[in-house]
């Protein structure tokens, strides 16, 4: 017998209560619910498993969610009711995950449940940002604009991402591939070449004796190499998972050349389009410091924007705990104090992410003109050694004999 999954509601304590029914149809199975004294918010047959599974381990990419917010925001604008707007969205949405989650978010929206309050019931969808925004949009009556602005700042926030990622798949595939075709060479090419010199008695160069040795290396110990490996990546995840783990990782990346000035850039990126949507959503600076802080996937700026926040709860100015920090440009402290002092803030967070993302994007076209000598470089000198090594030694033997 099919048996369904219902989201309802008691109808003497206004309960919310989830669970599964068995029945024949899903008619049937509202009728269940109703006679046990339940309102009925959301009912779908429960899936196989396998369906079920596909689900749970179905992620949802940012780019889904900008285009749901999109889409919503157009519908309201147009006048649609929210749990209409919902539902059209749900047939325009093709991630199962996301679209099951939708449907649910309608029913509920349909029962009497806040928009806001259900969208928090799916915490690994809907993320603090984006339901402090909804939930300021509801409170404001402006929730067409606050979901244009959410939208704005997650597609800005995809594409910097996605521009980052692109810039960095050629340099890595290099590499791996020539770390590849190393391995693959040592293993398979270099001992019957080092072979044929040993056999011929002669004294083999320093250099020759080392890529043997690696190679001999390999072929005895591969087993232990990957242990070490697996035993390196497990230890460095859980490692990365405790706090101490997290702040060193952290304090790491901002220190490194080159790459530690674009994770600043992206973190103050992050801050100022984040904080400027949350207060034009209608939030509080407070309120929005608070959001901004969950949000900044760095410790070292997560601690930053907590003490910021505490600095002007106490009525102290936005840029004084930038001020004072070396790590963050003057130039970040001094016009967010230029922009409270006017009362001008959201303007002034617009023109700071704007910068600075014209400043990472110089950074990563400058990173691809360095990458690709440095490539070039470490090609040559790989083949020089096995010139040195291998080559060198087989030309002079054979010159000798």
């Amino acid at each position: 017998m099919p048996q369904y999954i219902y989201r309802a509601k008691k109808a003497e304590t206004n309960e919310l209560i989830t669970g599964a029914v068995e029945a024949e149809t899903e008619g049937l199975a509202a009728e269940i619910l109703e006679e046990k004294g339940f309102r009925v918010l959301f009912l779908e047959e429960k899936k196989r498993s396998w369906a079920q599974l596909e689900i749970i381990i179905a992620g949802i990419k940012q780019k889904e969610l900008v285009i749901f917010s999109r889409q919503l925001s157009i519908l309201i604008s147009a006048e649609v009711p929210l749990v209409e707007a919902l539902r059209d969205v749900v047939n325009q949405t093709k991630n199962k995950k996301l679209k099951q989650t939708i449907a649910a978010v309608a029913a509920e929206v349909e029962g009497g449940v806040k928009f806001s309050d259900s969208l928090a019931r799916y915490p690994d969808v809907f993320d603090d940002f984006f339901l402090n925004i909804i939930r300021s949009g509801e409170l404001s009556g402006r929730l067409q604009e606050v979901l244009l602005y959410l939208a704005d700042q997650m597609e800005k926030d995809y594409d910097l991402r996605s521009k980052i990622k692109g810039a960095m798949i050629y340099p890595i595939f290099v590499l791996a591939s020539l770390v590849g075709i190393g391995v693959l060479m040592m293993m398979f090419v270099v001992p019957k070449l080092t072979d044929m010199l040993v056999q011929t008695g002669a004294q083999l160069p320093l250099a020759t004796r080392i890529i043997k040795g690696t190679s001999d290396f390999l072929l005895g110990y591969w087993w232990l190499l990957i242990i070490f490996l697996a035993g390196a990546i497990i230890g460095s995840r859980f490692i990365l998972k405790t706090a101490d783990g997290r702040r060193a990782m952290d304090k790491f990346k901002l220190q490194l050349p080159v790459f530690g000035k674009l994770f600043h850039f992206m973190a103050i990126i992050k801050f100022s389009r984040s904080l400027r949507t949350l207060m034009l959503g209608g939030v509080d600076i407070v309120g929005g410091l608070e959001v901004v802080s969950k949000m900044m996937g760095n410790v070292v700026y997560e601690n930053l924007v907590q003490e910021t926040k505490k600095y002007v709860e106490g009525g102290g100015n936005l840029g004084d705990i930038f001020a004072k920090t070396e790590q963050v440009p003057k130039m970040l402290s001094q016009m967010l104090s230029t922009g409270e002092e006017t009362g001008r803030i959201e303007p002034v967070l617009d023109k700071l992410s704007e910068f600075y993302t014209r400043e990472v994007n110089n950074i990563v076209g400058n990173l691809m003109s360095l990458l690709e000598p440095f490539i070039m470089i470490v090609l040559g000198v790989a083949v020089a050694i096995m010139i040195m090594a291998i080559i060198l030694p087989m030309y002079q033997i054979s010159s000798g004999m």
